[in-house]
């Protein structure tokens, strides 16, 4: 089967070098969101790729300094931003006009060169050498599984911009073969499943909890004081107000920062190989009380996740949220009423009783296991990790002797363990 890996690569540039890749990126946003307001112009939204080049390559050519491949990159992230929102609105949901602040840019082999210990990259003028910042040698890395291996193909990469530096996440793709066991079933991989949420930031299936309230006290104080600086309506105040901003950011960001890379060591501790979160795409609609700051924050904590993930080989993965709140980790019964408030669960079926977002994150674990979900006696070669022991597809926890009743774990029904510390199985 075929598989696709990224490789996040720290680059080492010249000064000079770094601020043609910063100018190369602010042109690159421009011209995507160009081709994003062309296509959203007229009651009818363009979403065909051939169409927009014809219409717009022409004047994003006139405009900027782009060489004619990273035209086309940006066309391509433009059109496939704005088919996103034609298939949210499909399915009932809203979705807003698409708009790029990131700071980030698409290479394919046209417009970049990938060697084994650096990059040449196209830049608004003439190409630049990023050499990379590589891991020793020595230990195994996802630099010398993926990017130095001749069974992956590099077919691309985007740069980042972060926290000072320039990273160049490379994509690789591979047709690998999976080793069997003796039963015929492909090698087992262990799933951490990850649930989000207002009150708790996050919570993992092997019941960790990271208390949200700090986060959310800033957030409130924040916009207390912008509220207050906006109604003077001076031009102090509105210097103060970017200054606040700048402020706020930064410390949304080391928090984020912080439990993104605890969840990765939750991960590597209990030797996980994938770590699962819900999809975030209406996320705002499904949550209580969740406000755009919390859209934006989850979509920034799995975006840290994810390339703190690749560093140490362990992948991300989104699956559908649909009932993971109402369903039953223990007997799978789905009911509304199982959930009576948002912090409590208690299965109508079985009796069993404990947090509502520990239970979630481990039915998002165990839609994860379903989806990758191989072998043809209704098993899986992935196991949801819990606190002690694993769950798999069939609802089966192993080791059987940490079991209680019906085969299932011993678990404090405790509602209150939500401040970091672990809940036991």
């Amino acid at each position: 089967m075929e598989v696709r890996r990224t490789v996040p690569i720290k680059l080492d540039v010249a000064d000079s070098d770094a601020d043609l890749l910063h100018d190369t990126v602010s042109e690159f946003l421009w011209a995507a969101n160009y081709v994003v307001d062309h296509a959203w112009h007229g009651e009818y939204k363009t979403t065909s790729k051939a169409k927009l080049q014809r219409e717009t390559y022409d004047d994003v050519r006139a405009e900027t300094r782009l060489q004619a491949n990273l035209v086309q990159n940006a066309r391509n992230k433009a059109a496939d931003a704005v088919q996103s929102v034609i298939a949210r609105w499909k399915q009932g949901k809203y979705a807003g006009k698409p708009h790029f602040t990131s700071p980030t840019l698409v290479y394919d082999k046209r417009c970049a060169t990938f060697n084994d210990d650096h990059a040449t990259l196209s830049t608004v003028e003439g190409r630049i050498t990023a050499e990379y910042v590589l891991p020793d040698a020595s230990r195994e890395t996802p630099h010398s599984e993926y990017l130095f291996n001749d069974d992956y193909e590099v077919t691309g990469a985007e740069l980042h911009y972060r926290d000072g530096e320039f990273f160049l996440h490379v994509r690789t793709k591979a047709d690998v073969e999976f080793e069997t066991t003796d039963e015929g079933d492909t090698e087992h991989r262990t799933v951490l499943g990850v649930d989000l949420g207002i009150e708790n930031v996050a919570v993992t299936s092997t019941g960790t909890f990271w208390n949200g309230a700090e986060l959310n006290h800033w957030h409130r104080e924040f916009e207390k004081r912008r509220g207050s600086l906006q109604q003077r309506g001076t031009r102090a105040a509105h210097e103060t107000i970017q200054s606040v901003g700048r402020t706020e950011t930064g410390r949304y960001d080391h928090f984020l920062h912080t439990v993104s890379k605890d969840l990765v060591a939750e991960a590597v501790e209990y030797d996980c190989d994938v770590i699962a979160f819900e999809k975030l795409t209406g996320i705002r609609e499904r949550l209580p009380n969740a406000k755009k700051f919390h859209a934006w924050a989850f979509r920034r904590l799995v975006e840290y996740v994810e390339y703190k993930a690749e560093v140490v080989g362990i992948s991300v993965e989104q699956v559908n949220p649909a009932y993971t709140s109402q369903r039953c980790s223990r007997c799978g019964m789905t009911l509304e009423e199982n959930r009576p408030s948002q912090a409590r669960f208690r299965c109508q079926k079985c009796g069993y009783e404990l947090h509502a977002d520990y239970n979630a994150a481990k039915n998002i674990g165990v839609k994860h296991l379903r989806a990758t979900q191989t072998s043809s006696d209704g098993g899986a070669p992935v196991n949801v990790r819990l606190n002690r022991g694993t769950l798999n597809v069939n609802g089966k926890y192993e080791p059987a002797a940490d079991s209680g009743q019906n085969g299932s774990p011993r678990e404090s029904p405790s509602l209150h363990e939500a401040n970091g510390h672990a809940v036991s199985e």
